[in-house]
């Protein structure tokens, strides 16, 4: 006998987090609705087609031609590349994505990243290592001027941040005239770009990968931004010409960069950014939070009580009728 559940939380889980905890805090924001956790392929294909909402990082389309109760498909990443949208579509299921919930995050990993190269704080960790007392020049992160490349989620997080540091900020949005929590706001053309790479100590990618912002920063970019500028890639790999950044960096053209995304990615061993001292890497661990699934259950929970108030979605990234 099966279930008629409210929610559905797919058993593939995110980041090495229990999806038993997100069924759990799902039920502590709805303790008026049914949420079932599916453990195993058999228990998707017996809830999943009693299902209104279903939130899991992607969903087969074996389990949407039974779910015809389907509503509301909540992804639980920000990206939804992989999940298939024209089949959702076709079914008049809406999609919902956990943008935002990265945010906090990934937004003090970029400024610990800063700080790290203003501070010489990776100098200070390879003495340690030879147990070598011996002084060091840094520099001060007040006075610098950042750009903001992208003004989404992330990119308001970083600024509200930095508010205390002391910096000047340059926002890069598709549309500057909507302003922004910046000093200033410019826009992607190439003039404007340039201009802020050549008056910018320190670069921050934080918009998300499109045909426009593919490769946005070149040989030609590196060549504008300073030498003492680090450019930190919080974003997507493919954001940044990989062997431009590479030759930028062998050259001293820039003074470093801080890579939480690469392109390739999985970084090969063998690859020459791997043994760079101006490149700090991290395995695409910016957006690691312990309190995801408290942020995600906030938006499904909100979207499961919209649904039946026939109210709009937050995080809303397809909505039936929309296409």
């Amino acid at each position: 006998m099966t279930e008629t559940p409210d929610v559905v939380v797919l058993r593939e889980g995110t980041e090495g987090l229990s999806m038993e905890s997100y069924a759990e805090k799902l039920r502590e924001r709805l303790p008026d609705r049914t949420v079932a956790l599916a453990r195993t392929p058999r228990r998707e294909r017996e809830l999943v087609p009693e299902a209104r909402v279903v939130t899991g990082i992607t969903v087969d389309d074996d389990l949407l031609d039974r779910a015809e109760r389907l509503e509301l498909f909540a992804c639980t990443f920000a990206g939804t590349d992989h999940v298939p949208m024209d089949a959702l579509a076709e079914r008049g299921v809406a999609v919902t994505n956990a943008g935002g919930i990265h945010a906090p995050g990934i937004a003090e990993q970029a400024i610990g990243n800063m700080l790290v190269f203003a501070r010489r704080l990776h100098e200070g960790w390879r003495r340690k290592e030879r147990a070598e007392w011996r002084h060091f020049q840094s520099r001060e992160f007040t006075d610098s001027t950042v750009t903001v490349v992208g003004l989404g989620s992330i990119g308001r997080a970083l600024v509200q941040r930095l508010r205390g540091f002391e910096v000047g900020t340059i926002g890069v949005r598709y549309t500057p005239s909507k302003g922004g929590p910046t000093d200033e706001v410019v826009g992607f053309d190439d003039d404007a770009i340039h201009d802020s790479l050549s008056r910018s100590e320190y670069v921050v990618l934080a918009c998300p990968l499109t045909d426009a912002t593919r490769g946005l920063i070149g040989e030609a970019e590196l060549a504008t931004m300073r030498t003492d500028a680090v450019l930190v890639n919080v974003a997507r790999g493919g954001l940044v010409d990989t062997d431009a950044l590479v030759a930028a960096l062998r050259s001293n053209g820039i003074r470093g960069a801080a890579l939480d995304v690469t392109d390739p990615e999985p970084l090969p061993a063998d690859h020459p950014l791997w043994t760079l001292e101006n490149c700090l890497i991290t395995p695409h661990t910016g957006g690691h939070t312990p309190r995801h699934w408290d942020r995600l259950a906030d938006i499904v929970a909100r979207n499961v009580e919209r649904l039946d108030a026939g109210a709009e979605l937050v995080n809303l990234v397809y909505a039936p009728g929309s296409r």
